[in-house]
């Protein structure tokens, strides 16, 4: 147990509490704070290690897609590397080879002069692990791996796919930390140069598995770094008494309190005068905490909005600084910044005076009176007019004093000569987060009072989640309608703003997996015609069978306008209806299948003079109703298929699996509250918005018996289309099979993100046909036929649909 003793006011030293505190003797003062861990582990250490395994995987796919270009550029330097001087050469090798072994050893016999022999068995278990994971992993890819990489990492010759004894040597420097020190560094790369050199000369390495050895014991020495730890070298709380001091201060006691919102250590510092310092300490190995976050901010947003990912000690240091004094300049009520200074190379120090204030997020929603509310926007306008961005205005951002009167702190997210957009940024996050404490009314009023209409009605079109911080964000989890009931306020108070759009965003998640989904996609129906000639496949098809599922992918077409005339009650006229069908084929292009064609039938209900509810109702029945459609006719056919066969291709077992599967989700729908939840809500909106249009429909038997012939036509046009796609190139399956294996894969379509469900509908079919009893080359055939009829073909008179009906603002 460490012994803590601190001077009470007499003088005399008293006991504290021995279980999480040490005390540190800086001449008579004892510093206060928890037992510091004699090692950490680093966030850098785990971001390098993850950057190291990032870009090995990238070279390995850069060399698997540009083959050719790599085996070029390799036997460059493999031919350049064989033009050498014989002597040279040798030279070369032997050097390489012996001074691979002896630098390393000579680092290790300095670092236990300098009594730092801890730092050499860390490179000594990097080593250990680099050799012993290299081999594995080199024999997993010469005896089991996959044929592409065995050949980039070997050229098809007998060597080591990645060298084990440069892998440890790579592994060790990297734990030992050499490149800190610069003349050890040169000497250790120019080794590794001069052995890669003799092995490209005995064509005993290939370019690829150089990189990738480079680079896996890079990975494994930040591995061990991470795991095992580092020396903590942050300074304890007697520096930080000891850099006070030079700084004029007196201190007479220190304690070790909170850390701030960014991991910062903070401590409460005691005067010889009676006055106190609230004190921040900046590490340095602090500066990428949570940088994954912050990078993944900085290419999501715009550059006006993002921070700075990472920044140098020194450049933390002078932007909180400066933010300070600007916001003392400005005469808000902020703590004084009375001095700086950094610690040794691995920290520094910022001093506030000491306000004894409490932060906002423990003050109880009944003390935030409107006086406390006005002091607030009075401080921000203060900041506002001199272009200062505080970018943290949340609870514990925001003090009051004993007084009632408000006290801003955090100074270091903000901004000095902050543009327009950063400063109605403040606006919207400091409303969003009053009106989680006190209502959206009472907020906006109150904001009102001292900026004005125009100023929320400027930051009117910032209310998004995307731009508010983390911590609100979060809280509006619990209340998602905060936002629009903001919109509302605001307009209510100034229903004449112009409110243009402001798109924050670079891109959405949503866009992301979508292009990553597409790529796979892609990449998949490549594989696929790699594997057939698209040339023969449409040439040696049966003209006969490809007629009729021509024939039967128009009737779908036609499907699908009778479908939507069914749930309209207003009257549409067919072709145009038809027309617009067509052109929902050229909008899946860049559209997921679900979304495409409801986006293009709201829109052109819409434009035929109905209500956006009224629209929305009914191209949500229809979708309700096709989805009911498709279930029941996916369990028909698979017990049809099931009864009446005896194949290996049995969907009566199928069916009772997918009758358990649902069973199952529905126990976890009905027994997760949050998921309960989420399912009520979203129902509670479907049969509010969609039962009414329904109870219209039925009111009128034509309307729901066009409905219904519609939706039925239009699975059995499909099915009917791969039925005859098969049949053009000989296959021999029962309509009910191909039924079932459709209904399945475009239900897996339906879900995936891709254009059109690119890559999953092409996946699922070829499978089900498999399995069904088709070989796979005829399988793969079938379907490539059945996707260029039903989903590029029509592409062209899509567009020219889609172009005709925007000309005539049909659309």
């Amino acid at each position: 147990m460490a012994d803590i003793r601190e001077r009470d006011d007499t003088g005399d030293l008293t006991e504290g509490d021995p279980t999480v505190a040490q005390a540190r003797p800086d001449h008579d003062v004892y510093v206060v704070e928890p037992l510091l861990p004699q090692r950490l582990r680093r966030p850098s250490d785990l971001l390098r290690f993850g950057a190291t395994l990032a870009a090995m995987v990238a070279v390995l796919l850069i060399a698997l897609v540009a083959k050719q270009t790599l085996n070029g550029l390799e036997k460059d330097v493999t031919e350049g590397a064989t033009r050498l001087p014989e002597l040279l050469s040798r030279v070369a090798t032997f050097l390489g080879g012996a001074a691979l072994l002896v630098v390393p050893v000579a680092f290790a016999v300095e670092r236990v002069f300098h009594r730092d022999g801890l730092r050499v068995a860390e490179g000594l278990v990097a080593a250990i692990l680099g050799m012993v994971i290299s081999f594995l992993l080199g024999s997993w890819i010469v005896t089991a791996g996959p044929v592409d990489l065995r050949l980039l990492l070997t050229g098809n010759r007998d060597i080591e796919p990645l060298n084990t004894l440069l892998t440890s040597v790579i592994a060790y420097s990297t734990a030992v930390r050499i490149s800190r020190r610069p003349t050890w560094r040169a000497l250790m790369w120019t080794v590794i140069g001069l052995y890669a050199l003799a092995f490209f000369t005995g064509y005993q390495i290939t370019l690829v598995g150089g990189i990738v050895t480079v680079l896996l014991g890079m990975a494994i020495g930040y591995g061990t770094l991470y795991g095992v730890g580092s020396p903590d070298t942050r300074p304890p709380g007697n520096a930080v008494v000891a850099a006070l001091r030079k700084l004029s201060f007196t201190p007479v006691s220190a304690r070790r309190i909170d850390d701030d919102h960014q991991g910062s250590r903070r401590y409460a510092i005691g005067l010889k005068d009676g006055t106190s310092l609230d004190v921040t300490v900046l590490d340095r190995d602090r500066q990428v905490a949570g940088l994954p976050y912050r990078l993944w901010r900085r290419i999501r947003l715009n550059s006006e909005t993002r921070r700075r990912a990472i920044r140098s000690l020194r450049a933390e240091l002078e932007r909180e600084a400066l933010m300070a004094y600007a916001a003392q300049a400005a005469g808000a009520s902020t703590p004084r910044l009375l001095g700086t200074s950094e610690i040794g190379t691995e920290a520094a120090l910022l001093a506030y005076e000491h306000l004894d204030t409490r932060p906002l997020d423990e003050v109880p929603d009944s003390e935030i009176d409107d006086n406390v509310l006005a002091q607030i926007w009075e401080q921000i306008e203060l900041l506002q007019i001199q272009r200062l961005a505080h970018r943290r205005l949340t609870g514990d951002g925001i003090h009051l004093d004993p007084a009632g009167r408000v006290v801003l702190t955090d100074a270091r997210s903000g901004e000095i000569a902050a543009g327009d957009l950063l400063l109605r940024l403040d606006v919207a996050q400091l409303l969003t987060y009053l009106a989680l404490r006190v209502g959206p009314e009472r907020s906006v009023r109150a904001a009102a009072a001292v900026m004005g209409p125009d100023a929320l009605a400027a930051a009117l079109p910032l209310l998004q989640r995307i731009a508010l911080t983390r911590e609100t964000r979060a809280a509006l989890a619990k209340d998602k309608a905060l936002l629009g009931n903001l919109r509302e306020q605001i307009v209510a108070l100034k229903p004449q703003s112009k409110v243009e759009e402001i798109r924050l965003e670079r891109f959405r998640p949503r866009t992301l997996v979508t292009i990553i989904a597409s790529a796979l996609a892609a990449y998949f129906l490549l594989s696929q015609l790699s594997r057939v000639n698209l040339v023969q496949v449409v040439t040696t098809a049966n003209w006969a069978w490809s007629g009729i599922a021509l024939v039967a992918s128009f009737v779908s077409f036609v499907a699908a306008a009778l479908m939507l005339r069914g749930f309209v009650p207003e009257h549409l006229p067919l072709w145009r209806t038809v027309l617009v069908q067509f052109a929902s084929s050229f909008v899946k292009l860049v559209a997921p299948a679900a979304v495409g064609g409801i986006a293009i039938n709201t829109r052109y209900l819409q434009k035929r003079g109905i209500s956006p509810a009224s629209a929305v109702a009914s191209v949500g029945a229809s979708q309700l109703v096709m989805l009911i459609f498709h279930i029941g006719l996916l369990l028909l056919f698979a017990y049809i298929t099931g009864s009446s066969t005896a194949t290996s291709f049995t969907p009566s077992r199928g069916l009772v699996v997918a009758m358990l599967a649902v069973a199952v989700l529905a126990v976890l729908l009905l027994g997760v509250p949050q998921l309960r939840r989420l399912v009520t809500a979203r129902m509670r909106r479907l049969f509010s918005n969609v039962l009414p249009r329904l109870l219209d429909v039925l009111q009128s038997p034509s309307k729901m018996i066009e409905a219904c012939s519609g939706t039925l036509m239009i699975t059995l046009a499909f099915v009917a289309c791969l039925d005859a796609c098969v049949a053009a190139f000989g296959g021999s399956l029962s309509f009910t099979t191909v039924a079932v294996v459709y209904l399945t894969a475009n239900a897996i379509g339906s879900a995936a993100p891709t254009p059109g469900g690119l890559g999953a509908v092409e996946a699922s079919l070829t499978l089900g046909l498999t399995v069904a009893g088709l070989d796979a080359p005829l399988a793969t055939s079938a379907v490539l036929l059945y996707r260029l009829l039903t989903f590029w073909l029509p592409v062209l008179p899509g567009w020219a649909a889609f172009t005709h009906l925007q000309r005539d603002e049909a659309l």
